[in-house]
Order: structure tokens, then C-alpha cells, then sequence
């Protein structure tokens, strides 16, 4: 492709932004577009003398039907044909194999084929080729003689090409009880949105899932979104029986099952239970069980029921006309994608090719490219082609990540029985949960096949292997091993460097096609702009990382290099900035954000980069994190020592040193929880959490706790957060070490420590494991002899098991080591990296051995002449340690920033901000309404809603009262505003102190910065920003009220409506978040009065 084919292209999926940026390298016209829309949808010529265009009429506008679009634009460069699609959804295409990441964000965009979608469910790709979209548009009827489809509408098309591209809908069997509430298929976003109204309408705790394939385990993994416990039902012996057998089928289980998901295979499923008893097809009773047919088996009590067993070919258009249809679904083609009707084709899960329908999107895209060379040459276009394309089938192999577990086939991965030819060996690690099988011809020459369950990082050269051939190794046994056992590393598995290698099997891209991208796009290429233009990573999505591998050794071959500048403040990353920053021959110049920034960067700073400067200062200077002005360049957990929960309030987690804690400890924390009405639980890391205390409650509660030697631990820091112990040789029988006070000395040495992200360890007494010291970043396993030292490992959503850095070592050398493992990745891991990942990208040693052989050198041998600055550098922040809780309690300076209005002593409470409801005697926080719902993105009628109400200058304190560069909070009638004091600019703001996104009263704990020169506040609960000058989002469509601020003197003023005005828009109590969502009917008769004259107020200023 030439480029100014990828210039369209890219120029018509992405942003303003980057279309400024690449309008500079293209002519005007590479940048062509289609003529208008109204001349190709009338199919007349605007010139008389042009021959008549030919209509495409593509039904259905899914994955596929987009591509085949896409793919038929390429090739009519002189705009013969006109386009039309009919779409029955509410929005354009979107990519359908991504749907369980919707509820990462809730946006639809996120999933768009083209480009964002805007309130009408378009997007701008249809109008910039002159795509005539036609959307809640379900065709009904095609006439093949008269060549017309009709839509539901009444719309009728001429064609001259009709593609079938109708995909297929989910097969529900014909179990009794289908018909009822509560029992869904998934398929689609609103399928999606209407489980999730359905579960919290029904407060539904416990689903079934029917279907183990591919479809049923991403259902599977949507429903545990949704916080609901999941069963998945299959009626085969196993999962996924089409791609994987008994051993990945076991190893999987252990997976899923580890999430908490329960599995039921060989489950013949008789009805849907109704919560009335019945069983039959009539009643819409709401489901409340599955009944088996299984002897033995008990109804299964779920309040929800998802099909998702399977798929059937939407062909009841083509039924009833001349278009030939499979015995048992889909339009029968040929090799070119044609139907029995000429000037009909068929591509997608609709198409029946040699009795077979493909139910991956690989080789729907594969039909979408022969089909549009087929079509485009039948309507007259040159294309140079010495024979016609054809499609012969496809390569079903696939690579996905199910529930977090690798799962992937390739090539013949199940041979028959009775098969001569074959050969398997099989790695089978039940505690890894990792299943590898792998099918060699009877000689060992030749790689069949395979199945990797758990590890598929060498899946790409495996697949081509198998399916294009090569060498095998001497001992075909070697390919065996996974990565992880080999002593390599997952995330850099090796990239074939043949540029036939197949990247993406979703869009049949290679490692060639990717290279010619980046070598069209040049050395300024971001990831994005190569995936956008060689569609490689726009499928699933699983070749990414790949992607990434691939743009960043082709830009470092052209002299440049894949940026990961902290933002946009600062051009260098954080080990960049650190190195910067520790090697400053005057450490004086750097010891501060403002030096840094001055020095290093521009602008103002942001929420990404202050919090990354703040670690930074942390780890070399280690100074108390609120003195100095240093609190503006915390998150919100660590400007308030405490970690913010939902609506504000925060909890306290006291450090218990290797779990160990005396009975008045205990009685001191039940006291203060008793006292202060905290929610508490016991954590999962031997600790105590008390949830609920208000911000202003918080030195108290740290005060009452140190009165018996508690701080109040990292449980919320990028830092140490605790070390775990078992009881060891003290208590227990199989001990071999005091594993307890070798944790509590781990933990008292490097509490404190600021880290790129959070720190765990673990130490266990003996082989037996019980602290799970190998899940950590780094642990301790007791040996007769001493310890074994294990660094990098975490649990979380990625589980990484930590590897051995040195066996049989005595206490004093574990810390010596320890000293310099967590120095090292203090000073060399990116922002909010953790050791794992980090660990993976270090170099090998020089042997060989992976990332670990070159810790060993860089630790124990001192192979970097490095040690002794590690050293220092740790002991420096073991000797500066201070207990921060402490410095707060004891300085009245430091407390005063705990204050919750700075204009009064007065307060709100949590339970006047949020409800707070009982839950087994113990209060908490109601649940936040889902997103779009009542009492969520709130939005006042106007931004400027007071611009008619009378208004006068308040003092609200002195210049003295309200931090530099950070928010404070007032107290104004009964409604919070924030106060941002930007002493960097000179520049005060006041706005709302309630965030809207989840009307949580939050933004004074924001951190302040700018981006592109706009002044904003990031919301500390979920980093909304708002311009702090006139309050509209940064990143949305939400919006704050803002009023002006003056200085006269040393006093702060603010330009604010009466109190009973303000009180009526933004008062607490009626902002205040509970159960059933608030109305009119919550407010005084005087409120009513001043809100509705403030409504009408504005209704007539808009009309004069």
C-alpha cells in the first residue's frame, strides 16, 4: 500500500489531533475523499457524461461486513461503485470479539471499528467514504430477479452486488423455560447493558453460563464483571472439546476455578426453574434454578441464565428465495464467495464453504478480501489480476486469553484415533496450571500441531512451525518446555525476523506488512498509527505486545525509538528522570518538583508526573511527603496517609509487622473502631482494615492507635506494604527457622521505602510454603540451612511466580540482598511498574539463564560496580525512616491540613455526603448507581447557571489558610466548594468540591496541573478532569461550576450567589448519594422555590 493510502486511511479513524499532525506530510491528493453522499445514494452521476455507478448493497455491518467495505474502497480508486449497509443495532460496527473489555470503560467507542461514535451511534468513517449507513435498519426481503432489498423501514435498494454479511445469532436449545425473565444470550452491547440492569435490579447473586467453548468462557468472564457468581454448564466431558482435550481441559479448570468460577461438564440441563415452581414454556415466572437430567444431580439455585452455547448462521432472508441454503444453515458459496444467485455473495459465520461454517473472525476477514477483489471485478474494475481469488478454507489455530489463562491450538491439534503418523509429547504441570501437547509426525520431523494451555508465549513460532514448516531442533523435544521453565521470559518471547512470520491471525497480518507500515509512517510512528494502518492488534487484540516488540526494534534501526515519556511535561521516562535527578552533580538543584521541573520539563505538571517526581524526591532524599509543599505532588492516598474509598471517606490500616500483634493492640483497634463506627475486616495480608473514617477523623484515630505502638502502614502507598509470615520453628512442628521475627525485621527495615508501585513479601518457616513467599516481590523460604531468596513474583490479575536468586543464605546476607534487589528497581522501573514485569525486561546474564542469571550477577558479583551506591543509597532510607502518621499527630502545622473546611470548624458528616447502610451489623457506603443512572454524571442545567442571580465578594479565609498548588476545601451555607490556590501561575479558582461523575465531594483532593496550557484538577477518585477556568471535563462531556476568585490584601474572596441559591444547585444534602435516587420532594419549600427560579432565571436569559 502506498502512503498515501495508509495517510487516508489513518486520517479517517483518529483525532483532530493527529490529523493536524500527519496533513503535513501528505498532499492534497493522496487526501481525497469520495464526492458527497447524496449523489452515491441516488446512484446519478454529478457529471452526465460518466458512465452509471454500480451499487453495492452490503446486509449486515459487523466485523466483516465493515472489512469487506474497507477492502472494496482500497480497490475502487476511481470511485465506480456506490456502498450502502444496512444495520439492524442502534450503532456502526464494532468489534464484537473484544465485548467482554466493554466493561472496562463502559464506552462503546472503545469497541468502534472506525472511530469514536457519536450520540446517533455513527461514526465519521461512513460519510468520509460516502457510506450510506443505515442504522436500526434490519433488511427484510431481497427479490434476486428485480435485484431489490427492502429494510424494515420501507427503504428500498436497487443493487448490482448484494453481499450477504448477516453473521449468526445465538443458538438457544429448546430447553423449557427459555422464555423467561432473567435468562439471556450474549451477543451484542445491549445484550450486555441488559444483564447489567437485570442484576441490580434483581440484586442477582449466582448465574449460569450455558456453553464451555470459546463464546460460553468470555460470557463466563462478563458475568464475574458483574460481580455475580458464575457456573459454567457444558454438556461435553470438557471445555473448549473443539480445541483442547482432557489435559488442557484440566488445566484450564484449575484456572478457572482459582477465580472462583465453578465448572460443570457432562451436565445434560433439563429446564429453566421458575421462582413459581414451573418448568413448561409458558410461564414468565423469573428463573430461580437449572434442573438436570443427570441422576443424582440437585437443582443448581441462580438467579440468572446466560446462553451462550453456540451459534447458528442468520440466513432466514436468503430462505424462501432462489439463494441455496445449507440442510442445516448458512448460504452455500464457492471458492469466490458466490451464492447460487449471480450477483449475490455470502462472507462471514452466513457463508456454508465445503458444509462448513467459520466461526472465527480470521477467516470471515480472509472471505471479506477475496470478496471484495470477486465483486470489484465483476463491477468492471481493473485490478490486474492474472487469476481470480479464491477462498479454500482457513487455519482455525487461535491464541486468546480466556479468564486470564493463555489458551491456544494451532495446526491439526487433534489427529484421529486412528492416525499411523503421530507422535505426542506433552508437558503437563498441574501446579503451574500450565498444559503444553504437541504432535510430531511418527519421525520427529515435522511439527503437526499443538495445544498450550497456561504458557502460549512461543505460540507464533510454534503456529508457523506447524503450518508453514522449518527446522525442527535435533531433540524436536526442546520445543516442549514453556518459556517460564526454560528460564526465559514470557513477555520477550523471540519475534521470528522472517517478514513472513504471521503476527495477527485475526487480519492475516505479517511481521513484513507490519515493517512496511512503520517504514511508510516513518521514525515519528506511534503504536497506535501502525495498528490503525496495517489493522495488526485491531482484532482481538492478543498481538499487541507483539506490535509494540516490532515498531520498537524498526524504530531504533532508523535512529529513533518508541517514546514512553512520563507525559507531556516531561521527555524523558521515569528511570531516565531518576537517573537525571541521582546523578545531579549540585543535588541542590534538583531536590524540589519546581527545580526538576525548571530543569527537566515544562509547564506546570500533571497527575501522572507529580506523583512520579514525588517518588523520585522520596527515594533519594526520603523528607517527610507533606512538608516542604511536597503534598501537592502526592496521589490522593498519600497526601491523606490513608487510602480514599468510595464516597470519600478513607480507611486505616494499622502495620502489624509479620502479623504479630499483642492482645492490647486488638482491644485498641476494636475501641477505635468502635468509637468512630469503622467497618473492619481482616485483609488478606495479616492485617486489620478499618474502613469509614472521615479525613478530619483521621489524626485522632492515628493518635488512640499509637498510644499502643501501631502506625498506621503503607496499606495505600506505592511502598512496602507488608511482609506475611506462617508461625515458623516458634509454634509449628515442621519449622525450621523463626520465620515471624525474621519477617518482622524484613518489614521495620524497609517500611517507608518509596517504590514505582507496591511492594509485597512473604516469609515462610519451611518448605511447606504457608506465607506463599514465591507470589511476592520478594520472599523467604526457611531451610535447615538458612533462607532461599525469591524475587519477583506477584499475584493480582497477571499472577507471576517469583524466581530464586540464592539458596541456603543466613539472615544478614537475605537483607544484604534484599538492600540492593529493591535499590536496583527503585532506580531503574518505569511509573507504577511492578517487579515483575520489571524483572522481565532486565537483560540476560552473560551466559544465558534469562533476566534472574543477570540479577545474580548484578547483586552478588557486583558485575555493574554498582553495589556499593545500592548499599548507601537503601541504608540512607532505613536511617531517615519516620513515621508519618506520628509527625502528623505531634505538629499542630501538619494536623491543620487535616482540617475539613479551612473557613470553619463546623463539619459534614460521611453519612450526610453518602448513605451509609448496615451490612451484618456493620455500616458501609450504598453502592454506587451504575454509570448513566440517577445520582451519576451529574450536570447542572448551565455551567453558568448563576449568571442571573444577584452576587457579592465573601471572604472565605486568608492567603494563609489554603495550601500552594493544592486544593482546600469551604464551607459555604450548606454546600462544599474547593479552593485551588495555583501559587505557580499567581492564579486562584474556586469551583464545586463534588466531582459529578459519582457525586462524591472529593475535587479539593485533586492534584492541579495543566495540559496543552489549560489549568485542570484531576478528580481523585477516578482522574476526571476539569478545566479549573470554566469547568467543562478535559475528557468528557461533564462539567463543574467555577466562581471567581480576588485577593485583596491577605484575604481570599469569592464571587458567590445567597447561600439559599447555592444551597438549591449544589447543597450537600441534596447532592448526598443514597439508595433510592433524591428528587424535588427532598427540598424545602424555599429551596424548591429558589432552584426553579434559578431554572426559569436562566430559561428566559437564553431566550432574550
Amino acid at each position: 500500500m502506498k502512503r498515501s493510502a495508509y495517510i487516508a486511511l489513518f486520517l479517517s479513524t483518529i483525532s483532530n489531533h493527529y490529523v493536524e499532525s500527519f496533513k503535513a506530510c501528505s498532499s492534497s491528493s493522496s487526501l481525497a475523499r469520495r464526492t458527497s453522499l447524496n449523489p452515491a445514494v441516488n446512484g446519478d452521476s454529478t457529471d452526465a457524461d460518466s458512465p452509471k455507478k454500480k451499487r453495492v448493497v452490503v446486509i449486515g455491518n459487523g466485523m466483516v461486513g465493515q472489512r469487506f467495505m474497507e477492502n472494496l474502497i482500497d480497490l475502487d480508486k476511481d470511485k465506480k461503485c456506490i456502498i450502502s449497509t444496512f444495520c439492524e443495532e442502534p450503532r456502526a460496527a464494532y468489534n464484537r470479539v473484544k465485548l467482554t473489555s466493554y466493561f472496562e470503560t463502559r464506552d462503546p467507542s472503545a469497541l468502534s471499528m472506525t472511530s469514536d461514535f457519536d450520540a446517533n451511534g455513527r461514526t465519521p468513517w461512513y460519510d468520509e467514504n460516502n457510506v450510506e449507513l443505515l442504522l436500526n435498519d434490519k433488511a427484510v426481503s431481497i427479490d434476486t430477479q428485480s435485484k431489490k432489498v427492502v429494510g424494515a423501514s420501507g427503504k428500498t435498494l436497487d443493487y448490482d452486488v448484494a453481499v450477504f454479511a448477516t453473521g449468526s445469532f445465538p443458538f438457544v436449545p429448546p430447553i423449557p423455560g427459555r422464555q423467561r425473565p432473567g435468562v439471556f444470550v450474549y451477543r451484542t452491547i445491549e445484550d450486555l447493558e441488559n444483564m447489567l440492569a437485570y442484576v441490580k435490579e434483581n440484586k442477582v447473586k449466582s448465574a449460569a453460563v450455558i456453553g464451555g467453548g470459546l463464546l460460553g468462557l468470555e460470557a463466563a468472564k462478563a458475568v464475574a464483571d458483574m460481580n455475580v457468581k458464575s457456573h459454567i454448564i457444558e454438556f461435553a466431558p470438557i471445555l473448549m472439546c473443539r480445541q483442547i482435550d482432557q489435559g488442557g481441559h484440566d488445566a484450564l479448570v484449575g484456572v478457572i476455578e482459582g477465580m472462583g468460577l465453578q465448572i460443570h461438564c457432562g451436565a445434560r440441563t433439563e429446564s429453566f426453574v421458575g421462582e413459581d415452581g414451573s418448568t413448561d414454556n409458558d410461564s414468565m415466572s423469573p428463573v430461580s434454578a437449572l434442573r438436570f437430567g443427570n441422576e443424582g444431580w440437585d437443582d443448581l439455585p441462580v438467579q440468572m441464565i446466560v446462553v451462550s452455547a453456540g451459534i447458528k448462521p442468520r440466513d432466514e432472508l436468503a430462505r424462501g428465495t432462489d439463494i441455496a441454503v445449507g440442510e442445516r444453515g448458512g448460504i452455500i458459496v464457492d471458492e469466490q464467495l458466490k451464492t447460487s444467485v449471480d450477483g449475490v455473495y455470502a462472507i462471514g459465520e452466513i457463508a456454508l464453504y465445503n458444509n462448513f461454517i467459520y466461526g472465527l473472525i480470521a477467516p470471515g476477514y480472509d472471505m471479506a478480501g477475496v470478496c471484495a477483489k470477486v465483486v470489484a471485478q465483476e463491477l468492471g474494475l481493473e485490478l490486474g489480476l492474472e487469476q481470480l481469488p479464491a477462498f479454500t478454507g482457513a487455519d482455525l489455530s487461535t491464541k486468546l486469553k480466556l479468564l486470564g489463562c493463555d489458551v491456544a491450538s494451532f495446526g491439526e491439534n487433534q489427529p484421529r484415533p486412528d492416525d499411523p503418523d503421530v507422535s505426542n509429547l506433552v508437558w503437563n504441570d498441574p501446579l503451574g496450571r500450565i498444559y503444553r501437547k504437541l504432535i510430531f509426525n511418527k519421525a520427529g520431523t515435522k511439527l503437526r500441531g499443538g495445544i498450550l494451555v497456561g504458557d502460549a508465549a512461543d505460540y507464533t513460532k510454534l503456529h508457523a512451525l506447524a503450518t508453514k514448516g522449518g527446522e525442527l531442533p535435533e531433540n524436536p523435544a526442546m520445543l516442549l518446555a514453556p518459556a517460564s521453565a526454560r528460564g526465559e521470559v514470557k513477555e520477550e518471547a523471540e519475534i521470528s525476523t522472517d517478514p513472513n512470520t504471521q503476527v495477527c491471525s485475526c487480519n492475516d497480518v505479517s511481521r513484513g506488512n507490519i515493517v512496511d507500515t512503520i517504514k511508510t509512517l516513518g521514525v515519528t510512528a506511534t503504536l497506535k498509527e501502525v495498528m490503525i494502518c496495517s489493522k495488526a492488534g485491531t482484532g482481538c487484540g492478543g498481538c499487541e505486545p507483539d506490535v509494540k516488540k516490532i515498531l520498537s526494534q524498526e524504530l531504533k534501526k532508523m535512529g529513533g525509538k518508541l517514546s514512553n515519556n512520563l507525559c507531556e511535561h516531561f521527555a524523558y521516562s521515569r528511570p531516565e528522570l531518576m537517573a537525571l535527578v541521582r546523578t545531579d552533580a549540585d543535588p541542590t538543584s534538583v531536590d524540589s518538583f519546581e527545580k526538576i521541573l525548571e530543569k527537566h520539563g515544562h509547564g506546570d505538571g500533571c497527575e501522572i508526573c507529580k506523583p512520579a517526581v514525588g517518588s523520585i524526591l522520596a527515594s533519594i532524599y526520603n523528607g517527610v511527603v507533606l512538608d516542604d509543599g511536597r503534598d501537592q505532588l502526592q496521589d490522593t492516598n498519600d497526601r491523606a496517609l490513608a487510602n480514599m474509598q468510595r464516597g470519600g471517606s478513607y480507611s486505616v490500616v494499622p502495620r502489624v509487622p509479620g502479623g504479630e500483634i499483642t492482645p492490647e493492640q486488638l482491644i485498641q483497634m476494636g475501641e477505635t473502631a468502635k468509637k468512630y463506627n469503622l467497618y473492619s475486616k481482616i485483609t488478606g495480608a495479616q492485617r486489620i482494615d478499618l474502613f469509614g473514617a472521615s479525613k478530619h477523623q483521621l489524626p485522632d484515630i492515628w493518635e488512640e492507635l499509637g498510644s499502643v505502638g501501631l502506625e498506621s502502614g503503607h496499606a495505600y502507598g506505592k511502598a512496602l506494604r507488608t511482609v506475611k509470615s506462617c508461625v515458623g520453628s516458634t509454634w509449628c512442628r515442621f519449622g525450621v527457622q523463626d520465620s515471624v521475627s525474621f519477617a518482622i525485621r524484613v518489614e521495620n527495615r524497609y517500611k517507608g521505602v518509596r517504590s514505582p508501585h507496591k511492594m509485597k513479601s512473604a516469609v515462610s518457616g519451611c518448605v511447606r510454603e504457608c506465607a506463599e513467599a514465591q507470589s511476592k516481590d520478594f520472599g523467604m523460604i526457611a531451610t535447615e540451612n538458612g533462607y532461599n531468596l525469591y524475587v519477583g513474583g506477584n499475584g493480582g490479575v497477571n499472577p507471576v511466580h517469583a524466581e530464586l536468586l540464592a539458596t541456603d543464605i543466613d539472615e544478614d546476607t537475605v537483607i544484604k540482598y534484599l538492600d540492593r534487589y529493591i535499590m536496583y528497581y527503585i532506580l531503574t522501573a518505569d511509573r507504577l511498574e511492578r517487579t515483575a514485569p520489571w524483572q522481565a525486561k532486565l537483560p540476560s546474564g552473560k551466559n544465558g539463564g534469562g533476566p534472574i542469571e543477570h540479577l545474580k550477577e548484578v547483586i552478588i558479583e557486583d558485575s555493574l560496580g554498582i553495589c556499593d551506591e545500592l548499599d548507601r543509597r537503601m541504608q540512607h532510607l532505613v536511617d531517615t525512616y519516620h513515621d508519618e502518621w506520628a509527625e502528623v499527630v505531634k505538629d499542630p502545622e501538619r494536623r491543620a491540613k487535616f482540617k475539613q473546611f479551612v473557613n470553619t470548624d463546623e463539619i459534614q458528616s460521611r453519612e450526610e455526603m453518602i448513605e451509609f447502610i448496615d451490612m451484618r451489623g456493620q455500616l458501609r457506603p450504598t453502592d454506587w448507581p451504575v454509570d448513566g443512572k440517577p445520582q451519576t454524571n451529574w450536570k447542572p442545567d448551565d455551567t453558568n447557571v448563576f449568571s442571573r442571580s444577584e452576587k457579592s465578594w465573601v471572604k472565605v479565609g486568608k492567603i494563609s489558610d489554603f495550601a500552594p498548588n493544592v486544593g482546600s476545601t469551604i464551607l459555604y451555607g450548606d454546600s462544599q466548594l474547593a479552593v485551588f490556590n495555583n501559587a505557580k501561575r499567581g492564579e486562584w479558582y474556586c469551583t464545586q468540591n463534588m466531582c459529578p461523575h459519582k457525586q462524591a465531594f472529593v475535587l479539593s483532593q485533586g492534584i492541579i496541573g495543566d495540559a496543552a496550557g489549560i489549568s485542570k484538577v484531576a478528580c481523585p477518585l477516578h482522574k476526571k478532569q476539569f478545566s479549573l477556568a470554566d469547568g467543562h471535563q478535559l475528557d468528557g462531556d461533564l462539567a463543574i461550576i467555577t466562581f471567581p476568585v480576588k485577593i485583596e490584601g491577605d484575604d481570599v474572596l469569592v464571587e458567590l450567589p445567597s447561600k439559599v441559591e447555592v444551597d438549591a444547585i449544589l447543597g450537600t444534602s441534596g447532592l448526598r448519594v443514597q439508595s433510592t435516587c433524591s428528587d424535588l420532594s427532598m427540598l424545602d419549600d424555599l429551596e424548591k422555590d429558589i432552584l426553579n427560579s434559578v431554572k426559569s432565571a436562566n430559561s428566559t436569559a437564553s431566550l432574550v
